[in-house]
């Protein structure tokens, strides 16, 4: 057998090759790679083909000889050409007086693809995992800003903080997304539409939350407050069709059981485990009459929440956000500058904490958190997004105790971990009740 007719052979393998042949392997790939010559000398190391499309890797070795087996060699590697498939894969070969010794390589082509793929793989991880840090943020902001709040409120007053909470916020949210490119308000609905948001979500929300606050015990008012994902999760059923499976709507409970655990007194907590609802109310109102001025703004805040939909057929997202945060603390700020003038005479005496407190309070506890939140109240699911407030109190609680000193008990940590696997039903079980609907 020619070297020639080897030759021909080893090429038609390596062009159809598309499965493991049949070939005598008295050599395996290793060896093949270190054939010891025959005549003392070794041929120049020879590559065949081109580059595979196959799916999976191999390594195959081709040896023929000028022996008898020429015959069974060359019929065996003329019928596996013929009954192959796939593409073209390089061969290194050997020659070796008359004899040839072959190594199909590994496909480069599959391990390019192989790492692209594992390079994707973890790509698509670490962006699931900003994702979900990005949807959490709005909630870890607001609470944290909670903390700040208790420091700058004896100092000032809880409409004060609301005014700045909301005005150079809206300012800088606004400047912000205009030098991102991102439109502006134009045309009247354009307009109508930020006007009504800015009534609801920003005067009506934040005005009454700083009269509650003043009226109402902090535990109470934050129970209050953060209820609000039931009220979107009526609404948002009602307008958009959302609708909760029975393990979400357990889920919304279990989160209003976890508030009550992390934010009412002991005192209470042991009388509603006692079945006297109305001396738990008793106790937690006595003295303050800012329930339902905090009940006001948590339906407030519900119904912007809700709407923010709307508002976005008209008006970019992060926009309207801006805007109504701007127009709408214009009457609270107006309104105290009239009635509490000693808050603006003692400005002066604001310590470096203090602003520090409102600097934070303003642009990341409003301009970030509130231009995110709506973001993605205009984008998915509003009782999911909404669940996730109930996080809100346990922020607050966990870096009161870290920066503040405040006591955080077993009852509520029990309170915290009861929240969250309220929120994780609501956010896994939220969409069932739609999927059965649909089916």
């Amino acid at each position: 057998m020619s070297i020639s007719s080897i030759s021909s052979i080893v090429v038609a393998r390596a062009t159809n090759l598309g499965a493991r042949p049949s070939l005598s392997r008295r050599q395996s790939p290793r060896s093949a790679r270190r054939s010891q010559p025959r005549g003392g000398e070794t041929q120049p190391l020879l590559r065949l083909g081109a580059s595979s499309s196959l799916e999976r890797r191999s390594r195959v070795v081709v040896r023929a000889s000028s022996s008898e087996d020429d015959a069974k060699v060359e019929g065996n590697a003329a019928a596996e050409a013929e009954s192959a498939s796939g593409g073209d894969e390089a061969m290194e070969c050997v020659l070796v007086g008359q004899d040839v010794s072959c190594v199909l390589s590994e496909d480069e082509g599959d391990q390019l693809v192989g790492a692209k793929e594992e390079e994707e793989d973890s790509t698509s991880g670490l962006l699931a995992v900003l994702g979900g840090v990005a949807l959490v943020s709005p909630f870890f902001l607001w609470g944290t800003s909670m903390v700040a709040m208790k420091e700058v409120l004896p100092a000032t007053s809880p409409l004060f903080v609301a005014s700045v909470r909301l005005v150079p916020a809206g300012a800088v949210l606004v400047a912000w997304a205009a030098s991102k490119g991102r439109p502006m308000p134009s045309g009247g609905m354009a307009w109508l539409a930020i006007a009504i948001f800015a009534l609801i979500d920003g005067t009506v929300f934040q005005g009454c939350l700083a009269e509650g606050l003043q009226r109402t015990s902090a535990g109470l008012g934050s129970v209050i407050i953060d209820s609000q994902p039931l009220t979107v999760a009526v609404l948002a059923a009602i307008i958009y069709g959302e609708s909760l499976a029975p393990a979400g709507v357990f889920g919304l409970f279990l989160g209003v059981v976890g508030l009550l655990m992390l934010e009412l007194p002991k005192e209470a907590l042991a009388q509603i485990g006692g079945g006297d609802l109305g001396g738990a109310l008793a106790s937690v109102t006595a003295g303050v009459d800012g329930e339902w001025w905090m009940l006001l703004a948590a339906q407030s805040m519900a119904v912007g929440t809700v709407m923010v939909r709307w508002v976005c057929k008209y008006v970019d997202p992060v926009m309207a956000t801006g805007w109504h945060m701007a127009l709408g603390g214009v009457p609270l700020l107006a309104y105290s500058v009239a009635t509490e003038p000693a808050v603006y005479e003692n400005l002066d005496k604001l310590t470096t904490g203090d602003v520090g407190g409102l600097l934070y309070t303003s642009l990341l506890g409003s301009a970030l958190a509130y231009g995110a939140f709506f973001y993605f109240a205009s984008k998915g699911s509003l009782t999911k997004l909404s669940s996730l407030t109930f996080l809100t109190p346990m922020f607050a609680a966990l870096f009161g105790y870290l920066l503040l000193g405040e006591t955080l008990d077993e009852v509520q940590l029990a309170g915290a971990a009861v929240t969250i696997v309220g929120i994780y039903l609501v956010n896994t079980r939220a969409s069932e009740g739609q999927e059965e609907k649909e089916a």
